[in-house]
C-alpha cells in the first residue's frame, strides 16, 4: 500500500480533491463522509504520487515505507475498509461540486459565537462568499476550542488542524472578539440588531453525572475538567487533582466510561511524565504528574469489547505506547469468547490481550461488562463498588448491559467520570433539556439565528464532523439571505466594537491572538516543546495589548 491514513480525519477533504485517481474514501457526497472515524486509501488504486500528503492539513497521510511501529496497524485498517466498501462505481476523479454563489449582492455581516472547530469551519464556509464578512466571538482569549483544550498533548499530529484554522482566520473579512462572553459582555439582542445573522457554535459545557451514591465526594472529578486541566484551560487550573501517595494510597484511579476521552485521560495518567514534557501540556499539571504515585488506571465499560465507545484510531494510538501496559479484562466471560469475531476493534483487542505485562510499567486495565454501583469514602474517595454485567439484546436488537448482581470493591483514590457531555442553555435561545441542544432545523433556529456543532446535534462525532455540520448550517443561512427572509440589521459592527471595548477593555483581536501564539511558541522553543501554554488570562491580555497589526494571508477587505 503506497500511502496510508494514520489518524482520525479533519474532514477538510483536500486530500480527496488532490488525488488524481480518486482512491481516498469515503469522499464528500458519499455515505459516511463526515461521520466516518477517518478516511481510507485504496492500495489497489493508489499511484504513490504523494499529492494527498501535500494537501492534508493535519499531516495524517504517510507513505507506507515510513510507517512507525505504532502506525503499522493502519495498513490493515485501510485495506479492511475497501473489503467492505469496494467503491467500484467511483468516478476516475473525485467530484468537485461547483461553489454556490449568492444571488443578492450584500454586503452581509455574520457573527459566529464560539471559536472552536464548528465555529472556524462555519467562518470558512461563509468567507467563500465575498459578500460576507465574519466576526468570531469566544469567551476565552484563545481560539480553537477543544482542539487547543481537548486534544491530548501527546496527540500533536491531531493538533495540526490548527494550521488550517490559522489559514481561515487569516482570510480577508475575518475578525476576532476573543475574551468576550456573549450574554455578559454583549447580548444576543445587541448582536442580532447589528448582524444579518448570528451562528452559535458553543460546545457542550458540562459532563453527565453518574447519579450514584458518593459521586460528589472529593476526589470524584469530571473527565471534562481533568482534560481542561492538563491542557491549560485557564478555568480548570485550580482543579483539585491529587495524585500523591497520601491521596492515592492504593495507587489506582478508576475511570467510568470507555470513549476516546476516557482513553486520553488514562494514557495521560499512565504515561511517563518525561515523555509528556516534550508536548504542550500545561506546566502546573506536568509538575503534578511528575510527582504522581499512580500505578494502575482501570477503565470501566458497561458493555462488551464489541460495543466499546472508543474509536479504532484511538485504540491503535494506545497500542503504540510501548511504555504502558494495557490489560484487557472481560470478567467472568472467557476472553476467547469475549473477543471472538472479525471486527477491527475486537481483532486489535485480541492482540493487546496477548501481550506480556511488564511489572515495572504503569498499567491501563480495559475492564468490560462493568458499571460503578457507588463511590466509597469518608471525606474523600477511597474506593469504587463495581457491578458485573451481562449482555442481552432487546426487542429492537440493541445490545444492552444487564447487571448480574455480583459486585466487588476496587480501592481507588480518584474517580473520573467520562460518560458523556451535556450542553447548557444558551441565553435567549430555546433549549431542549433532555438532550442539551438548541432545537433547530438543519441548523436554523429561526431566520437570522443558527447553530452548528454540539449545540446543534449533541456531543457526538469527531473534529471533522463539524465541517459537514457547519456546511449544512451555512447552507440554510445562505438560503435565508437569498430569499430575503432575514431583517436588515439596524446598527453596524463599529457599534459592536465600541460596546465590547467599553465593557471588556481586555478584548483580544486577531493581532492579539497572533501575539499570544508567537509568545507561547517562543517559550516552547526555549525548552524543546511545541509551545508553552499561558494559563493566566491577564497575562494573555497583557501580551495581546502590545500586539502589532494582524497578519492576513491576502489583501484586507474594506473595514466595516
Amino acid at each position: 500500500m503506497p500511502h496510508v491514513v494514520t489518524q482520525s480525519c479533519c474532514a477538510d477533504a483536500s486530500c480527496v480533491v488532490a488525488c488524481p485517481v480518486n482512491c481516498i474514501h469515503p469522499a464528500p457526497g458519499e455515505p459516511g463522509f463526515g461521520e466516518a472515524e477517518m478516511l481510507y486509501v485504496d492500495a489497489k488504486s493508489c499511484v504513490d504520487c504523494g499529492a494527498c500528503v501535500t494537501a492534508c492539513p493535519a499531516d495524517a497521510i504517510v507513505p507506507h515505507t515510513t510507517l512507525t511501529a505504532a502506525q503499522k496497524p493502519f495498513l490493515a485498517i485501510n485495506a479492511e475498509y475497501f473489503e467492505v466498501f469496494p467503491h467500484k462505481d467511483r468516478t476516475p476523479l473525485a467530484l468537485v461540486h461547483p461553489q454556490r454563489r449568492l444571488t443578492r449582492t450584500g454586503p452581509f455581516r455574520v457573527a459566529v459565537v464560539g471559536a472552536g472547530p464548528a465555529g472556524m469551519y462555519a467562518a470558512d464556509e461563509l468567507l467563500k462568499h465575498p459578500e460576507i464578512t465574519v466576526d468570531v466571538f469566544d469567551r476565552l482569549p484563545t481560539p480553537y476550542g477543544l482542539v487547543r483544550a481537548g486534544v491530548a498533548p501527546d496527540h500533536q499530529s491531531t493538533k495540526q488542524v490548527e494550521k488550517l484554522f490559522a489559514q481561515i482566520e487569516s482570510q480577508p473579512g475575518f475578525r476576532y472578539f476573543l475574551g468576550v462572553e456573549v450574554g455578559k459582555d454583549v447580548s444576543h439582542a445587541e448582536l442580532t440588531a447589528r448582524y444579518h445573522a448570528v451562528v452559535y457554535t458553543v460546545g457542550a459545557a458540562s459532563d453527565r453525572p453518574l447519579g450514584i451514591e458518593g459521586d460528589d465526594l472529593p476526589g470524584s472529578l469530571s473527565a471534562t475538567d481533568f482534560v481542561g486541566w492538563y491542557n491549560g484551560d485557564p478555568d480548570k487550573q485550580d482543579l483539585p487533582v491529587r495524585l500523591d501517595a497520601e491521596s492515592i494510597p492504593s495507587g489506582r484511579v478508576v475511570l467510568v466510561g470507555n470513549g476516546n476521552v476516557a482513553l486520553d485521560c488514562a494514557r495521560i495518567l499512565a504515561e511517563d511524565p518525561e515523555r509528556l514534557a516534550g508536548t504542550d501540556i500545561a506546566e502546573g499539571p506536568l509538575a503534578v504528574l511528575r510527582d504522581s504515585t499512580v500505578k494502575e488506571v482501570v477503565v470501566l465499560g458497561r458493555r462488551g469489547p464489541g460495543e466499546a465507545a472508543f474509536t479504532v484510531p484511538e485504540l491503535v494510538g494506545l497500542m503504540g505506547h510501548t511504555g504502558v501496559n494495557v490489560v484487557v479484562d472481560t470478567g467472568d466471560l472467557p476472553i476467547e469468547e469475549a473477543l471472538a469475531g472479525d471486527g477491527t476493534t475486537v481483532r486489535l483487542l485480541r492482540e493487546l490481550a496477548g501481550r506480556e505485562v511488564r511489572p515495572e510499567l504503569r498499567t491501563i486495565v480495559l475492564r468490560f461488562l462493568s458499571s460503578p454501583v457507588r463511590v466509597l469514602g469518608e471525606g474523600r474517595v477511597t474506593g469504587v463498588e463495581v457491578g458485573r454485567n451481562r449482555l442481552e439484546r432487546d426487542a429492537d436488537g440493541v445490545v444492552r448491559a444487564v447487571p448480574t448482581g455480583e459486585t466487588e470493591v476496587l480501592e481507588a483514590g480518584m474517580l473520573l467520570r467520562a460518560v458523556g457531555y451535556k450542553g447548557l442553555p444558551v441565553a435567549d435561545l430555546p433549549y431542549d433539556g433532555a438532550i442539551g441542544t438548541v432545537p433547530n432545523e438543519r441548523g436554523r433556529v429561526l431566520p437570522g439565528v443558527y447553530v452548528a456543532g454540539w449545540v446543534k446535534r449533541g456531543p457526538n462525532g469527531f473534529i471533522g464532523t463539524n465541517k459537514t455540520d457547519a456546511e449544512e448550517t451555512v447552507e440554510q443561512l445562505l438560503d435565508d439571505l437569498d430569499a430575503d427572509r432575514i431583517p436588515a440589521p439596524v446598527g453596524d459592527t463599529r457599534e459592536i466594537t465600541a460596546i465590547v471595548r467599553s465593557r471588556q477593555p481586555g478584548m483580544v483581536d486577531l493581532a492579539g491572538w497572533q501575539a499570544i501564539d508567537r509568545e507561547e511558541k517562543r517559550r516552547g522553543a526555549e525548552s524543546g516543546r511545541p509551545r508553552v501554554k499561558i494559563t493566566d488570562v491577564e497575562e494573555m491580555r497583557g501580551i495581546a495589548a502590545k500586539s502589532r497589526k494582524p497578519r492576513y494571508a491576502l489583501g484586507r477587505r474594506k473595514e466595516r
